[in-house]
């Protein structure tokens, strides 16, 4: 089961029918090409979601499934609001993972990666992003708990790895999160995903500092938080029940 907001929908990581896949995607595909067993996967999350709305929305869905495995990541959202308290978004994190292993499910907690160098504003985002980073390093190192600290990875700071609005990954990204996802977890990461099978990055943009770049992402942002709408809004689970997945063929 995967929970959460754009990073785990996997928003930048388009394909050709104009669905996304994203790293919980491939994180699947990698446990069921590990497994001698069928392996069932689940997504709930949508994008553009604060971390409040996820546990309360998409935790009991998610619970009620009886996963064995269950993914969380949120508050990118609401890192990027006028103000922030860090410790409410930890308590949340800490809600679901409390409920999670007392369910008898294993988590694993993510950070997302780190756009700040590419962004308007990305020195404020650095400061709360590594505030969070370590508060769930904190919290976070307890039994049923696996935490993925892409936030630290410095290679996936680098823009090859981003998509053109320089705040979610591309493909290449995401293939970058599903290895460290399955590297944490002790599963072997599929041959070939290093040499980016998986996913390929698109020639490096560097349009962030345009006027293009406001008009094309940052100016509809704005207009979303100025009258209270959200990018997810009326969008459904991209995969809203365990059904099994299917590893393609060599």
């Amino acid at each position: 089961m995967a929970i959460g907001d754009s990073f785990t929908e996997g928003v930048g990581d388009d394909l050709p029918d104009g669905q996304v896949r994203g790293w919980a995607d491939l994180v699947a595909l990698g446990l069921a090409a590990a497994s001698p067993e069928p392996v069932s996967y689940a997504n709930l999350a949508i994008r553009g979601k604060l971390l409040g709305p996820i546990v309360n929305d998409q935790l009991e869905p998610a619970l009620a499934l009886k996963p064995d495995l269950l993914t969380v990541c949120g508050g990118g959202n609401d890192m990027m609001r006028p103000r922030v308290e860090i410790s409410y978004v930890v308590d949340l994190l800490d809600r679901v993972v409390d409920k999670a292993v007392a369910d008898g499910i294993h988590v694993v907690v993510l950070s997302g990666g780190n756009p700040s160098r590419h962004l308007p504003l990305g020195s404020l985002m650095q400061k709360r992003g590594d505030r969070l980073a370590e508060a769930a390093r904190e919290t976070f190192g307890k039994p049923g708990v696996t935490l993925v600290d892409n936030w630290i990875d410095t290679e996936l700071m680098q823009s090859r790895f981003w998509s053109a609005d320089k705040l979610h990954l591309n493909a290449c990204g995401h293939t970058r999160v599903a290895t460290n996802v399955l590297t944490a977890l002790g599963v072997p990461v599929p041959v070939g995903w290093a040499q980016g099978e998986a996913g390929e990055a698109p020639p490096r943009e560097r349009i962030q500092d345009t006027a293009a770049y406001y008009a094309a992402y940052v100016l509809p942002w704005i207009g979303r938080r100025l009258t209270g709408r959200s990018s997810g809004d009326g969008r459904p689970p991209k995969r809203p029940e365990l059904t099994e997945v299917v590893v393609p063929s060599a």
